[in-house]
């Protein structure tokens, strides 16, 4: 068996794609690797806190760019996104085993210590799930185990990637304090599911409905963020939804919700785009059989 390296297509010749892709999941592993090295997470054994949170986020985000290839792939036509749909979510493992490892360093590899806060803290009992489900889909992703298990079946298995996904998203969210990343994350992987739904309903390429579902993972967000620090932190609901929508507050940093609008319309505004060109197309090739 010849090895294929991550930029090579499955004809084992050069592929764009996959290297900007290769180069895009493994960028966060370089700047991690860069912030630890000049003690942007403090120094040990304080690092591993802020490393552990880190690394989970990152590795959550690369399972929802594994999810995003589907809509990505459909709205702006790009068909061979599908060749590094595996890349990206066997490179999500990569990151959750690498964020395990981390999470051991910081318990000082007490695994009794593991073991316990594992079988009583929630948290941890939804990751543990979420991690076993990645694993097991991590070694059927080879061709092999599409022969062995047959399409349907292999399918089916991969098709549990929505929970595990959405496992992975719980346990940021039930993380120890409060940060914008557990909302943001929440309110992507709240559009990518809601668009699955719409593209069932033959509206996944409609540029309207994708502007609405953008303006929906909005205030889902934001109602998410306002819910989750009125029940951690006792805020008002007003005073965070408020937060949420005033201008002035961007001098602080682009609140979460935002960020999921700016998502949300990216796809609306492709949609609108790659329909455009689909209906110039027909006229010019309308004029020229006419």
């Amino acid at each position: 068996m010849r090895l294929i390296w991550p930029w090579q297509d499955r004809s084992r010749r050069f592929s764009w794609l996959k290297a900007c892709t290769f180069a895009l999941v493994v960028l966060p592993a370089i700047r991690f690797t860069y912030q630890f090295a000049t003690g942007e997470y403090g120094f040990l054994p304080i690092a591993l806190g802020n490393m552990t949170y880190w690394s989970g986020v990152w590795a959550t985000v690369i399972l929802l760019m594994a999810l995003a290839v589907t809509p990505a792939r459909t709205i702006f036509r790009w068909r061979v996104l599908i060749d590094v749909r595996r890349m990206i979510g066997v490179t999500a493992l990569a990151y959750t085993m690498a964020h395990i490892v981390i999470y051991f360093a910081l318990r000082s590899w007490n695994f009794a210590s593991i073991a316990n806060e594992t079988l009583t803290r929630l948290t941890l009992i939804v990751a543990t799930l979420s991690t076993i489900g990645l694993i097991a889909l991590g070694a059927t992703s080879l061709d092999a185990a599409i022969r062995r298990l047959g399409a349907k079946n292999w399918q089916r298995l991969h098709n549990t990637s929505y929970v595990i996904t959405a496992l992975a998203v719980l346990h940021v969210m039930l993380a120890r304090g409060t940060y914008p990343e557990q909302y943001l994350l929440s309110g992507v992987f709240f559009w990518l599911m809601t668009w699955r739904a719409l593209d069932r309903c033959g509206q996944g390429v409609d540029a309207r409905a994708l502007a609405m579902l953008a303006v929906a993972s909005c205030l889902f967000t934001a109602f998410l963020e306002a819910g989750f620090l009125w029940g951690r932190r006792g805020y008002e609901l007003s005073w965070t939804l408020g937060n949420n929508f005033n201008p002035a507050m961007l001098e602080v940093g682009i609140p979460a919700a935002w960020q999921v609008l700016a998502f949300g319309l990216l796809f609306a505004l492709g949609a609108a785009g790659s329909e455009a060109l689909r209906v110039k197309a027909a006229n010019l090739a309308a004029r020229q059989t006419g």
